[in-house]
Parts: C-alpha cells; structure tokens; sequence
C-alpha cells in the first residue's frame, strides 16, 4: 500500500513540471544550433565550463537567478568576476555579434539544458529592451 502511495505521489509530481510550448520547443532546438556555433568551445559540450576559466552552464544557479544579467551577457559580452554555484570566475566572454532572436532561442536552449529547467521562454522582445 505504501508503494502505490510513493508511485502515485511520484507520478503526480512530475505533472507539477512547467510544460514546454511548441514555441519554447522550437526556440531550444534553433538554440542548440547557436549554442554550437558559438558557445560550445568555451562552455563544452554539455554546459560543464572550465574550472577556473569559464564557468558552467549546466545546473547554473547564476543563469536560474540571474536572468538579466545572463541575458545581457550573451548580448554583449562581460568581463569581471561572477560566482557560479560557489565558484569565482573573473575571465572576459567577448560579444558575439548575435541577434535578439538568437540571444532568445541560446538562452531557452541553455535555460533548459543539462539539469536547468527554467520553463519560461526568453523571448527576442525581451531582449530587445536589455541594454548595456
């Protein structure tokens, strides 16, 4: 009896997970593509960063707190120290001369990769209004 209780509490938790849009799905798979292109060398493959040099995307309590400035960062570019998940990092990520539709769809790629679940969508208006 017990069992069936934990499975149905489990089941029914998982439904609590914020779904995912046709337009979410479609800006993370355009996203992936960017991320590819131009982040991926740095960030690695899997969003696990460089110790000491770039710092992880994957499980990143910086981009899940800090959506504007992690917006603005792929806009632009930044430079200085930043902690991600209890980690200095103080290296410089140049601009990468993306569009606002691009800096949309790497951030929902990235805010829904590799243990983050954000489930709200950047969208490319948001991004419009991020200034430097």
């Amino acid at each position: 009896m017990i069992g069936i209780f934990v499975f149905l509490s489990l089941l029914l938790s998982c439904n609590d997970a914020p779904k995912q849009t046709p337009e979410l799905k479609e800006s993370i798979a355009r996203g992936a593509l960017v991320y590819e292109d131009f982040c991926m060398n740095c960030h690695m493959p899997k969003g696990e960063g460089v110790p000491s040099a770039f710092p992880p995307l994957a499980d990143s309590d910086y981009l899940l707190g800090k959506r504007l400035e992690s917006i603005k960062a792929v806009k632009y570019g930044m430079s200085g120290e930043i902690t991600v998940n209890g980690n200095v990092y103080n290296s410089s990520m140049a601009a990468l001369g993306l569009s606002d539709d691009e800096v949309a769809d790497v951030m929902n790629y990235i805010l829904n990769s590799w243990g983050n679940d954000d489930g709200k969508i950047v969208t490319p208006s948001e991004v419009s209004k991020v200034q430097q």
